[in-house]
């Protein structure tokens, strides 16, 4: 089981946990919601739950649920920007449809 990030996701992250000035890493989940089912959830990460399974890659530790990780299990996570827009896009093996807007997804 793994939780990969790209160099540019990477840098992002340790750029914002640099300005925020604490914390451990990111906090990645899914939630039911949306027209799909799932969507994801990023938070910063200040402490590790008991429950929780952690990853690190490129010098970033991503924090994950042992519920959530059943529906991110092989994801890698992006950071690009398209034009004006910018943000996390999500590599997810285990999807299997994603709704119009982008938003959610199921497995």
């Amino acid at each position: 089981m793994a939780i990969t990030l790209t160099e540019s996701a990477a840098e992002h992250v340790k750029d914002y946990l640099g300005k925020r000035g604490s914390g451990i890493g990111l906090r990645l989940a899914v939630r039911t919601t949306g027209c799909s089912g799932m969507a994801y959830v990023l938070e910063f990460a200040d402490e590790v739950a008991a429950n929780d399974s952690v990853f690190e890659d490129r010098d970033v530790t991503v924090v994950v649920d042992q519920k959530s990780l059943v529906y991110l299990d092989g994801t890698e996570l992006d950071f690009g920007k398209e034009g004006l827009n910018e943000g996390f896009k999500f590599k997810n093996p285990n999807v299997k449809d994603e709704c119009g807007c982008g938003e959610s997804f199921n497995v």
